[in-house]
């Protein structure tokens, strides 16, 4: 009954993606098509255009951005092609690493988790291994407890005496660490055998390296529409974007479900870091950028790994993705002015334009975030058909990047996933950096809800003193 009913929902979930992307390129063609037939028609608009000041100078400005658009894209490219792995080294060269893993209301996924960093190759005698409560309302403590009695002193667990937020766990974990390196690790990601080796590598390779970012993929992208679309958008944002971004020594944002630091790099800026605030509030978000920004602020490098692989789960939900979206662009917005504030100042040896370069491309989508929902609304009230199939138009062509780059390098099957992720966020994802913009004071976390209920309990243990589990101590 069971094999009956897996190999239906199989079929189900087969056809319904069939559909989705049929109908995908049904719509993105078809408007194509509109787009060529009423040629003739929309050329008599743009001259009449053309007769107005206000159709002249939006003429231009649309060019422009347009021409620095495809030019950021080359200059990408062409950093792309220039970027190269650090190696891993030996055993013997690879520095004492203290890993952290923060949980809240994580269940299960905290026990996989530590399980997955256990089974590393990295030297047992090397390797610390930290995880920390912070205060969950579920049953994260008890899987917690369930990997401290399985792995022994393989691991260390501790509990916050109540929800902190993330970046005290973190903060905990690095005044606890031991390690010349700290790798931070999400509670609900899986490591491979030897990403934490060759996260922790360039820090022995190149003294001038300060952090290190792991390349992030996504867990859970078979069991829902969302994780397989944004499965595409996360190879291109960490395999290509982060690639080129590491060639300047300037990636912007080590992730949180995978990123390495230099100790001596985090103890010149951790009590800036935890006592950061914004607009007069304590930051609660974006801890990942903000240790990034200070980092590079000391005249650090930071770079990708793009063999450093941690699978991480990413919501199911529209909800949820959409506040998990909006809290990354309101860390976005917070740390762009940070980050302005040293980026144009002599901040580190050697060249820094591209640095700079790649902050004003930051800085160039936020300050045309209401220009471009505004004038989104105007031609959608005034010209729908021409919106819509220029529209459509241009997703085709761009989403086309994003495809190849992914079905050159994994799948060309699940790389046609990237057309109907962008007809999903252009119609239905929009409005989230202007709002975000328009809050950046909020600090709420947004997503870290209580999970679904799961028949899957960790079993009662009682783990002796001589297993160190550490509780609730700040």
């Amino acid at each position: 009954m069971n094999e009956f009913q897996n190999r239906l929902e199989k079929f189900i979930s087969n056809s319904s993606s069939t559909i989705i992307l049929v109908g995908t390129f049904t719509l993105l063609f078809g408007a194509v098509s509109l787009f060529y037939f009423l040629n003739p028609y929309f050329e008599a608009i743009y001259l009449e255009r053309l007769n107005t000041a206000w159709g002249i100078g939006l003429t231009i400005v649309g060019t422009t951005l347009l021409v620095v658009k495809i030019a950021f894209l080359v200059y990408i490219l062409s950093l792309y092609v220039k970027y190269k792995a650090i190696p891993s080294v030996s055993n013997k060269e690879l520095p004492l690493c203290t890993v952290i893993v923060p949980a809240y209301n994580e269940g299960e996924l905290v026990y996989k988790t530590l399980k997955s960093l256990v089974a590393s190759d990295y030297p047992s005698e090397k390797l610390q291994i930290i995880s920390i409560d912070d205060g969950s309302k579920d049953d994260t403590w008890k899987w917690m407890q369930k990997a401290k009695f399985e792995l022994g002193n393989r691991i260390s667990i501790y509990q916050q005496p109540k929800n902190m937020g993330k970046r005290h766990a973190l903060y905990r974990g690095f005044n606890l660490g031991m390690g010349d390196v700290f790798i931070t690790v999400d509670s609900d990601s899986i490591v491979k055998k030897d990403t934490l080796r060759i996260m922790a590598s360039p820090f022995v390779v190149n003294k001038e390296c300060g952090a290190v970012a792991g390349n992030v993929k996504v867990l859970n992208s078979k069991k829902a529409l969302i994780p397989r679309m944004l499965n595409v958008s996360f190879a291109f944002s960490f395999e290509f974007i982060r690639s080129a971004q590491s060639t300047l020594g300037s990636v912007l944002c080590t992730p949180g479900a995978l990123s390495a630091y230099r100790r001596e790099a985090v103890f010149k800026c951790r009590e800036a870091w935890i006592n950061q605030t914004f607009m007069g509030e304590v930051s609660k978000i974006g801890e990942d950028r903000a240790m990034t920004n200070m980092i590079l602020k000391q005249g650090y490098k930071v770079f990708f790994q793009r063999d450093a692989h941690v699978y991480t789960n990413i919501p199911e939900r529209y909800k949820n993705l959409y506040k998990m979206f909006t809290r990354w662009e309101r860390s976005n917005v917070r740390e762009n002015i940070a980050m302005s504030r040293f980026a144009f100042t002599n901040f580190r040896d050697g060249s820094k334009t591209g640095t700079r370069i790649l902050l004003l491309n930051q800085w160039l989508k936020m300050v045309m975030a209401y220009p471009g929902v505004l004038l989104m609304l105007f031609f959608l009230i005034t010209y729908p058909v021409l919106f819509l199939s220029s529209t459509m138009a241009s997703i085709l062509v761009f989403s086309s990047l994003q495809a190849l780059f992914y079905g050159k390098k994994h799948s060309m099957s699940e790389a046609f996933w990237a057309y109907p992720y962008s007809l999903f966020y252009a119609f239905s994802l929009f409005w989230i950096t202007p709002y975000a913009i328009a809050t950046a004071g909020r600090s709420g976390w947004l997503t870290r809800d209580l999970p679904e209920n799961t028949d899957k309990k960790p079993e009662n243990i009682t783990i002796t003193d001589t297993q160190q589990v550490v509780a609730v101590s700040s």
